[in-house]
Formats: structure tokens, sequence, C-alpha cells
């Protein structure tokens, strides 16, 4: 069972099924996220859907290269959470599956390929505080815990 962060789904409303892939990037004791900038401005992990016949990773390095200008190595998948939400710029009502992974951000390659969205660079305690989504903050706060009580952090 996946857990379900945000809202309850509306009884009458008809939710279409989207799965997407999204990035926790730590580097140099910072996270690389994405502002999304429409339909307002709202922090996020980059990532996004994953395209019919399309695989996870695949979706997630190209995802994150679109919202961030960045490549990635070593993608290690922590989990999944669901969402339910209206995606105003497909006019969607989406049951989100979201598979998050922890990931090294490479190189920056260019500036991010896709409209409305900015590459920036936060503390831990900010990224906590500035995500849009209890999922998003959720399994941040996860890697957080795990990394302070471990002797290695992970990709810092």
């Amino acid at each position: 069972m996946i857990r379900r962060f945000g809202e309850v789904p509306q009884q009458k409303q008809r939710y279409r099924m989207r799965p997407g892939a999204y990035a926790i990037l730590p580097r140099d004791g910072r996270f690389l996220v994405t502002r999304q900038m429409d339909p307002q401005p709202e922090i996020q992990l980059p990532g996004g859907g994953i395209d019919p016949g399309e695989s996870p990773l695949p979706a997630l390095h190209r995802e994150v290269f679109e919202e961030t200008g960045w490549s990635i190595r070593t993608p290690k998948r922590l989990g999944a959470f669901r969402r339910y939400t209206y995606m105003p710029e497909y006019d969607l009502w989406a049951e989100k599956i979201c598979h998050i992974y922890l990931a090294r951000p490479l190189r920056r390659m260019g500036p991010p390929s896709e409209a409305g969205h900015h590459a920036i660079w936060m503390q831990p305690a900010e990224v906590l505080q500035a995500l849009g989504n209890d999922g998003d903050r959720h399994f941040t706060q996860l890697y957080l815990s795990r990394s302070r009580t471990r002797a290695k952090p992970g990709f810092d």
C-alpha cells in the first residue's frame, strides 16, 4: 500500500492515473530543486510524469534535466507516495503516483529547457519549509534523518 499525502480524493471526481519520478538532489550540503512559476510559484523536487512506454529511470533523467538543466547519476529509489490533485496546466484531475529517488547532481548542462522552471539551490532547513507538497517534504526529511545517523551522509 502506498501512503497518501495531501487532499482526500473527492468522491464524485474522476481521476486519471499519472505516475511520475522525482529526485532529492543533495550536493555540498545543499539541495537542487526547481521553482515552477506557473500556474503559481511553487518549490518542487525536480521530476515529473512518466510518459507511456517510458520506464521510471529514463523519465527521471529526462525530467530532472528539463527542469534544472543538470545531469544526474546513481539514482536510488527511496519509495513512493500517492496524491490527488488538479493539474491546471493539463486541465486534469490526477491520481499521482510519485516515485522518489535520491540522486547526485553531476553537471550543469545549461538552463532548464522546460518553460516556467528555474533551478535553485537551497539549504536543508530552507528546502523543508519551501517544498510545495507534504510527500516531497516527508521523503526529504526522511533522507535528512537517515543521513545524520550515518557516518557517510549519502551524496553530501
